[in-house]
């Protein structure tokens, strides 16, 4: 079950700092998307897939590949029949499965996680700022995979990737940062986020890398959402160009057509209490 109050998630906190027009056309308009990249799609299959494959794993049964692959399949077909899918030059549908296959395939060849706790768990927690301040607006956290450990439990966050990760991405991950905070705050132990990264290359590989977050922490990711709120409520929205950015986004022809307004009616409140 998701949360349908308002709050914060990762993917909304860093759709903010990646691109501020993108986060106010999906998330206060909440344009409609005229497509999806097939990348989101192959992650998001993969994802069902896997969770599928771990809640067989928590209850003590045996998940085969064959139906592992039938739930990526249908994962994939569910989600075509609700948006058209947008594929990068060279990429096609019987391409693209066959690489959600073999990221199956390579991830199922590891030995199985063990002392699994959650699967696909949502968590809701306070965030609190530097000064000790609680925020009005919760934080939201959905977890692809917790285990316990021997000091407490560990974050499994699996990603679908065309380039493999390093120690410094986990590092200074915002991700890490959330989920580390939301499973610290919720099961008050020790927390270990680890990356199982599927790496798209022509031989799939599955790389894992780990990355801790400490109590300390916390103040600055409170910070950071505080201030974003902040401008939201100020309506400071502006794109961020890039190809990174603008190359599959959905929203490309209300990007060109924006226009800022010149004085928004929060800014005129603010005027009008004397705020400088």
């Amino acid at each position: 079950m998701r949360c349908f109050r308002r709050h914060w998630s990762y993917s909304a906190i860093n759709q903010y700092l990646r691109c501020p027009l993108q986060y106010y056309f999906e998330r206060v308009l909440r344009l409609p998307k005229p497509t999806v990249g097939s990348g989101l799609v192959l992650g998001g299959a993969v994802h069902e897939a896997l969770a599928y494959y771990h809640n067989k794993l928590r209850k003590g049964h045996v998940a085969n590949i064959q139906k592992v692959e039938r739930v990526f399949a249908q994962a994939w077909i569910s989600r075509e029949a609700d948006q058209q899918i947008q594929y990068k030059r060279g990429d096609t549908r019987v391409s693209q499965l066959a690489v959600g296959i073999g990221l199956l395939e390579t991830y199922l060849q590891q030995p199985p996680p063990k002392n699994i706790l959650h699967v696909e768990q949502e968590l809701i927690v306070p965030l609190v700022n530097s000064q000790g301040e609680f925020l009005e607006t919760p934080l939201v956290a959905v977890l692809d995979l917790i285990t316990s450990s021997d000091d407490g439990i560990k974050v499994h966050e699996l990603k679908t990737s065309a380039r493999s990760y390093g120690q410094f991405d986990v590092d200074t991950s915002l991700q890490a940062s959330c989920y580390a905070h939301a499973s610290r705050s919720q099961f008050e132990v020790p927390v270990e986020v680890e990356f199982a990264v599927l790496v798209k290359t022509k031989t799939p590989k599955l790389q894992r890398i780990s990355t801790v977050r400490f109590q300390e922490d916390s103040p600055r990711l409170g910070d950071l959402v505080e201030n974003i709120e902040r401008a939201v409520q100020l309506e400071i929205y502006y794109p961020i160009e890039s190809p990174l950015n603008c190359s599959g986004c959905p929203f490309r022809e209300p990007c060109r057509e924006w226009a800022p307004h010149r004085i928004s009616s929060a800014h005129q409140q603010l005027e009008l209490n004397g705020a400088p």
